[in-house]
């Protein structure tokens, strides 16, 4: 293991609320690991805990192999950097915002220069510098926000919620950086997020937290494709279903989930079961597909929502189902709310939950 920074029992109390219970954690160096979880759970305050502006109750943080005491707090705390969910920025200009920190740390004029000019084209802000960072907009300032975390160079970026409410376009912006600065510098992203689909976009790794306690932890592929009662109550998973499964001959099971709908799955599996089917595993089509695919089902389109760069889809075809496409198939396809439309998707894509 080459862990930059590893929790061991970390607890920490606000007075009698417990917000984070008993967490023992590993960030390996140059990983991105992101913190899934809903409001309340824990994921701010976990990450002021690795930024060591909270100190926790109890347990253990060591960094770099070094546990971090009084002693050399002062001295961790530079390595890692924060930047928070709802953007905080002086009133002044963009470059002294991005600035500031470097002019504590006590770089030379050219040098504070020449880190503010890389970061702000990093951030695509180029030829922002001399503009009053409050009249930006939302995504902008927090680009500037990114940007000044940036400019410090630490091990450990944390990121908390860092597009939440943002257009699609900065959200695109934000994570084409994370994965540009992971990837270049390898630079250590701990990011909290709610967001699913951007933690399936741009990492390998989550863990998701509940009540303050770490309910799972691996990668996006074991957590997200074969998802947990504990997944699915906190994301709201769609293509959950709940139905009767009955064993068929050839060894595959066929789930009857109501309204005349039956989903067929490798699964050998009788009695009450409760299925997921990933969208991202649906294939949607105008005209009827030839394929190997067990299950084919003849719909219309009653939902669009429009994610940027993919497009979801719900899909009612005796019951509802939600898929996803990129936009330029949307596109071409010429899509739109009661368009007719054909799903598939293998019996291999069937998930016992």
């Amino acid at each position: 293991m080459n862990s930059l920074v590893e929790l061991k029992g970390i607890t920490k109390y606000y007075n009698v609320i417990r917000a984070l219970d008993d967490i023992s954690l590993e960030i390996e160096k140059g990983e991105i690991l992101t913190v899934m979880g809903p409001n309340g759970s824990g994921k701010t305050t976990l990450l002021k805990i690795l930024a060591f502006i909270d100190k926790p109750t109890s347990g253990e943080i060591y960094f770099n192999g070094e546990r971090v005491v009084d002693e050399n707090r002062s001295n961790v705390r530079t390595k890692s950097t924060m930047v928070f969910q709802k953007t905080v920025l002086f009133n002044t200009t963009v470059y002294k915002n991005v600035a500031y920190g470097l002019g504590l740390r006590n770089y030379s004029k050219k040098k504070i220069d020449e880190k503010v000019r890389s970061v702000l084209k990093l951030v695509k802000l180029e030829g922002y510098e001399k503009r009053p960072a409050k009249r930006l907009s939302g995504g902008e300032q927090q680009r500037v926000s990114i940007a000044r975390a940036l400019a410090l160079d630490t091990e450990l970026l944390l990121l908390d919620e860092p597009t939440a409410n943002l257009d699609p376009k900065n959200v695109s912006i934000i994570e084409e950086i994370i994965s540009q600065v992971n990837r270049d510098f390898n630079t250590t992203i701990l990011m909290a997020t709610h967001n699913m689909f951007q933690a399936e976009n741009i990492t390998k790794k989550a863990a998701l937290l509940l009540g303050g306690k770490i309910a799972e932890i691996g990668t996006v592929q074991e957590i997200f494709g074969r998802p947990s009662k504990n997944f699915v109550s906190f994301g709201r998973l769609e293509n959950v279903f709940s139905g009767t499964s009955s064993i068929l001959e050839d060894g595959t099971s066929l789930i009857s989930i109501g309204d005349g709908v039956k989903i067929e799955t490798a699964l050998m599996r009788s009695g009450r079961v409760t299925i997921f089917v990933s969208p991202e595993d649906i294939v949607l089509s105008k005209k009827r597909i030839e394929s190997s695919a067990r299950n084919m089902f003849k719909g219309r389109i009653v939902e669009i929502s429009d994610l940027g760069s993919v497009v979801k889809l719900k899909v009612d075809a005796g019951r509802e189902f939600v898929t996803q496409i990129t936009k330029r198939s949307f596109i071409e396809m010429q899509l739109n709310v009661g368009s007719e439309v054909f799903l598939a998707f293998k019996a291999s894509s069937v998930h016992l939950i």
